[in-house]
């Protein structure tokens, strides 16, 4: 009898809810201004503000694209060499022998990839001062990298270490001998 009594009790409140519902329309619930302090709009103002927007164009929101360019994929090698470039940064956390008679201190260094007389060159700089050019391999390889500029340093044996280095232009490495 008592699950009964609850079953009923449960039946009629969930119905009369149903019943006060379909009287009225749920826009009735708030009045002349909501929450936010906005006023409901009629269907005529709604369709007079959507014929206003209509012959209007618009604006992108990205700078670069307001002069008239558009990012497509025929143009995206020139988008990606027009933005400003900051220099990846490479950990150099051993001495390494760059020449028989220089070693490179452990450190920080910016790193540039540049194209002379066909070679290709690392540059590592430290506070604008050039510290090492190395001679580099020219590869297709991205080394698994996700980031289009990357500079990273590898161990390849108990001897050297190799330097990969990635850049719009091209992806490169080059094998360092460990400072002993």
């Amino acid at each position: 009898m008592r699950r009964f009594a609850v079953l009923f009790f449960i039946v009629l409140v969930l119905s009369s809810n149903a019943a006060k519902a379909e009287d009225s329309d749920l826009w009735d619930n708030f009045g002349d201004t909501n929450v936010y302090g906005q006023t409901p709009v009629t269907d005529e103002e709604f369709e007079k503000a959507l014929e206003s927007k209509k012959g209007k164009p618009k604006k992108p929101k990205d700078k670069l694209l307001r002069n008239g360019e558009s990012y497509q994929q025929s143009n995206e090698t020139q988008f990606l060499t027009a933005m400003p470039k900051e220099l990846p940064i490479l950990l150099v956390p051993l001495n390494l022998a760059i020449k028989e008679d220089r070693i490179l201190p452990v450190g920080h260094y910016q790193v540039t990839g540049e194209r002379q007389n066909g070679k290709i060159y690392l540059k590592l700089y430290q506070a604008h001062n050039l510290l090492a050019s190395l001679e580099a391999t020219e590869t297709n390889d991205d080394f698994g990298e996700e980031e289009i500029n990357f500079v990273k340093l590898l161990p390849e044996n108990q001897n050297q270490v190799k330097i990969i280095f990635g850049s719009v232009d091209f992806n490169a490495y080059t094998l360092v001998k460990v400072a002993e």
